[in-house]
């Protein structure tokens, strides 16, 4: 399907933005979901909803069935050996926690070593701090280069053999830096350390195999993969989740309850505490059929070509200042224009129809690093064409009018 034929399926993509066709270019915050999805989650709650795992009438068996389904489903889409390997959660963030509570705590002794990037995610960088609070061990960082990008020699320099955890973002939600996890993960290993991969924003737009990675830990998001928001998914190899305690205690994660001691479920359900989010299970699973239809190859192709072109078309703005690599990079663009805020760039953006994002992007340490204090950023997907960068391009240019006496 080319980009025009995609974009019809996303019914939120036809509407006017201040008299405006809407450009969507905020879609590593979330991305837009196609009619596949919606219809998956209207059929759930008009035909099957119900609880899972516990009844025994129709419409629980069709929910449990949906809900396991999906699981599949993300196993596959990922490479994961076993469907026991696969926890949901509400997030990456949510993954990258059970991983840092549970795991880390467990293994963590004073002066052990987590390592990390200057690049991460606050998800994937507050709950290591906390982590290392707990238990006396220290953070260390790779070191950027000066475009973003870390090198393998560097990586080789900071891991040694106290390092017990590298937890490391697949791809940069502000730099679009792709990180060569695989090679990290070899690093890792060869001194004795688990590799935890942020995939937030790899999952959605490229394809993921987590046994050719051999990460140790990995984590998604539905809600950036066309899904519904409030469900993700974490994997794990399966020895190691089995070595792992719960994070969360209650219902359907328990095997046996008495009054002063209890014991857990089997994989993967002693992780998922409470009524887990069945409907969200059912909305991820038809966006990776939806995802699979296209193809992750054709995306991610379709991706790296859009980049190149807006990479192209908004170099060529004069004061404009684009941050990270100007190759291999994932599909987004993060840059600043002259001394104007990227909040008043966003602003004149969304009144043109224009929609990106303004901020910190959740990377306060790597503003720091870029010498700024936030950014503006045009994220792209598979429903995105070269009309929505020309566009961008234009409005771009309407804003260095506007605000004239703050560039050159």
């Amino acid at each position: 399907m080319r980009p025009a034929e995609i974009r019809e399926l996303f019914p939120i993509l036809k509407q006017e933005v201040n008299g405006h066709p809407l450009v969507y270019l905020d879609s590593a915050a979330t991305s837009q979901k196609p009619i596949q999805v919606i219809e998956a989650l209207k059929h759930y709650y008009e035909w099957d909803n119900a609880n899972v795992h516990r009844g025994v009438h129709t419409l629980g068996s069709r929910a449990t069935d949906a809900y396991e389904g999906a699981r599949a489903k993300v196993a596959k889409f990922i490479g994961a050996s076993s469907e026991q390997e696969i926890i949901f959660t509400r997030g990456t963030t949510t993954a990258i926690n059970i991983v840092a509570s549970s795991y880390a705590r467990s293994i963590l002794r004073e002066g052990d070593e987590i390592v990390l990037t200057p690049m991460e995610h606050h998800s994937n960088l507050i709950p290591w701090q906390q982590a290392a609070k707990a238990t006396g061990a220290v953070l260390k960082y790779i070191p950027l280069q000066p475009d973003g990008t870390i090198l393998l020699s560097d990586v080789e320099n900071v891991i040694t053999d106290r390092t017990k955890i590298v937890s490391i973002v697949y791809v940069s939600n502000v730099l679009g830096v792709i990180n060569p996890v695989k090679e990290i993960a070899k690093i890792a290993h060869k001194h004795g350390a688990k590799i935890m991969v942020d995939g937030a924003q790899s999952t959605p737009h490229m394809k993921v195999d987590v046994q050719d990675l051999d990460c140790d830990f990995y984590g998604l998001s539905g809600h950036k993969m066309c899904g519904p928001t409030g469900i993700g998914a974490l994997y794990g190899k399966k020895a190691l989740l089995e070595s792992m305690e719960p994070v969360e205690f209650g219902g359907e994660m328990i095997d046996h309850v008495d009054l002063y001691e209890s014991t857990w479920k089997e994989l993967p359900w002693k992780f998922e505490g409470g009524t887990p989010i069945i409907a969200g299970a059912v909305g991820l699973g038809a966006a990776i059929d939806f995802l699979q239809e296209v193809g992750m190859d054709t995306i991610f192709k379709h991706d790296i070509e859009l980049t190149n072109y807006a990479m192209e078309r908004m170099t060529q703005i004069e004061d404009l200042v684009v941050y990270g690599p100007t190759h291999n990079r994932a599909g987004l663009v993060t840059f600043n224009l002259g001394d104007v805020h990227p909040h008043d760039v966003a602003t004149v953006l969304d009144a043109e129809g224009v929609a990106i994002r303004a901020g910190h992007h959740c990377a306060q340490p790597l503003m720091r690093w870029l010498e700024v204090s936030s950014t503006a950023r045009a994220s792209f997907y598979l429903y995105n064409s070269e009309e929505d960068i020309d566009r961008l391009v234009m409005a771009l240019q309407k804003t260095k009018e506007y605000f004239g006496h703050a560039i050159g």
